[in-house]
């Protein structure tokens, strides 16, 4: 990767619906060479996916909660079902297994308390579930899909 790769990568993460001329312009190559770089980072699955980030607000999902979950079990099958249940669950932005002593972290968004507490009882008709922990979210001060780049080694 180089710095036209890393530069082509920040204007995408700001604005993916920027045109493939504007973004050669901006970095000082051709229209085709700029194209054919921006193909092989998909093709390289370092652009995985462009999307539009939707306004929370004004779609009634505001409220973000934070849930630490844990579980007495540690095996494929549990952890299977566990995953499989997750992924219905449209409210869940993020999960991740985690070192310590939360096995699971949730990223939330929901309408109001009572849209949390029908994922609660979702969450916690899955066996094995020992705790959930959870957290609303008073203010949000800092929010990114903006990957850094510079940590990227020059080519």
């Amino acid at each position: 990767m180089d710095k036209f790769d890393r530069a082509i990568l920040q204007i995408l993460q700001d604005d993916c619906t920027r045109p493939v001329a504007e973004i050669a312009e901006r970095i000082g190559l051709g229209s085709t060479a700029c194209w054919r770089r921006v193909q092989k980072l998909e093709e390289s699955g370092l652009i995985r996916r462009r999307v539009a980030l939707l306004d929370p607000r004004a779609l009634n999902v505001a409220v973000t909660v934070f849930a630490a979950i844990r579980t007495n079990q540690h095996n494929a099958d549990w952890l299977e079902h566990f995953h499989a249940t997750i992924a219905t669950l449209p409210q869940v932005m993020e999960c991740y297994r985690m070192a310590g002593d939360t096995d699971y972290m949730l990223r939330m968004v929901v309408p109001d308390i009572a849209g949390y507490d029908a994922v609660y009882k979702q969450l916690i008709r899955v066996p094995g579930i020992t705790d959930i922990s959870s957290s609303f979210a008073m203010e949000q001060i800092k929010s990114t899909t903006q990957l850094p780049l510079h940590y990227v080694p020059a080519s």
